[in-house]
């Protein structure tokens, strides 16, 4: 089968690799699509982030879908041939934290495509992928593209519950990529009234508005946008932060109410906060990564067609393109989600 496989920054390849066996309580998935995450793009550009680097070559991968291929022994509740939206996150469920249900803070996870640990977690932009049962959302009705947005989807359901109840309240974005845009929908389906969000160029900005945002700031062509905001302390009530930048968050604290909330998904290198305003505000900042349930219920929120995923869903590629993929992807002009077709399915 062939597997997309990273060896160095810029240096992605096309390999074949051994077709796996099910196992007791695993799955055979044929797989039909994978969309590219940030932190992939940083490993095709960089060789990795932070004090993550690649050490041996890794597939890539971990926003997948597919159809059951084959059942393991004493696998049940899903059926060959049924499409499944495949979570990478996979805890160990016996260290300290999986004891506390604090699934996504795992001291063993196994999270595909990841060099965080040595040897690295191999991904899963793979035509065949053998997965826990466990780890597979049933996604019939939904197309494949949209079954794979349940990962990136997932991060912004947790994130969401993370700031606490949001009917009614004021919401501003910033940053508005995959996360930010899915960030605009978690919002809307939680009651958000008013959502502003703000980035650096139209296209982001027009795909925030498709999904829901009421108003949209380009901080670069004016960066004092914000400014109508700031009027008696501020107005929003929470802010999701999916840039990553600190500028954003500097430019976004004098709009936030005291007492708001800020939950932090961009992850961009350290960032120096403005301490002395949030503190003057009382502000709470919460940090959110990855998620554990929400993907499942992610999944259920659009089959039941309460979040679409699909206007955001802007290319896709063959896997044999996985490098034209990939250098689409990380152009923010034109790209929100670019996805790999991993096998027929797809």
């Amino acid at each position: 089968m062939k597997s997309i496989v990273i060896h160095a920054a810029r240096d992605l390849r096309i390999e074949d690799q051994p077709v796996p066996a099910p196992g007791p309580g695993e799955v055979l998935v044929d797989m039909a699509v994978g969309g590219i995450c940030g932190s992939d793009l940083h490993y095709f550009n960089h060789g990795g982030f932070g004090d993550v680097r690649l050490r041996e070559p890794m597939v890539l991968g971990h926003e997948v879908s597919g159809h059951i291929a084959a059942l393991g022994p004493g696998v049940t509740g899903l059926a060959v041939g049924q499409m499944v939206a495949v979570s990478p996150s996979r805890p160990c469920g016996d260290c300290r934290f999986c004891n506390e249900a604090m699934f996504n803070q795992c001291l063993n996870m196994r999270f595909y495509g990841s060099a965080m640990p040595f040897p690295h977690i191999q991904g899963a932009f793979r035509q065949q992928l053998v997965a826990l049962a466990a780890q597979c959302a049933p996604a019939d009705g939904l197309s494949p593209g949209a079954a794979a947005m349940a990962e990136p989807l997932a991060v912004a359901l947790h994130a969401t519950n993370r700031l606490g109840p949001l009917l009614g309240k004021s919401v501003l974005v910033t940053g508005c990529g995959p996360i930010g845009i899915l960030s605009i929908l978690a919002a809307r389906r939680a009651g958000a009234d008013l959502v502003v969000a703000t980035d650096l160029g139209p296209f982001p900005l027009d795909m925030a508005r498709r999904a829901g945002a009421d108003v949209t700031l380009d901080m670069a062509a004016d960066p004092d946008g914000l400014r109508p905001y700031r009027g008696e302390k501020g107005m929003f009530d929470a802010l999701y932060e999916c840039s990553g930048v600190a500028v954003a968050l500097s430019a976004a604290v004098p709009s936030l109410r005291p007492g708001a909330t800020i939950v932090q998904l961009g992850l961009g290198g350290d960032m120096t906060l403005p301490l002395q305003a949030m503190t003057a505000k009382e502000l709470r900042w919460a940090g959110s990564f990855r998620f554990h349930e929400e993907f499942f219920t992610g999944v259920s929120l659009m089959q039941k067609g309460l979040i679409d995923v699909e206007p955001f869903i802007t290319q896709s590629f063959a896997l044999d393109d996985a490098v034209a993929a990939f250098e689409t992807a990380g152009d923010r002009s034109r790209a929100i989600k670019a996805q790999i077709r991993l096998g027929d399915a797809g």
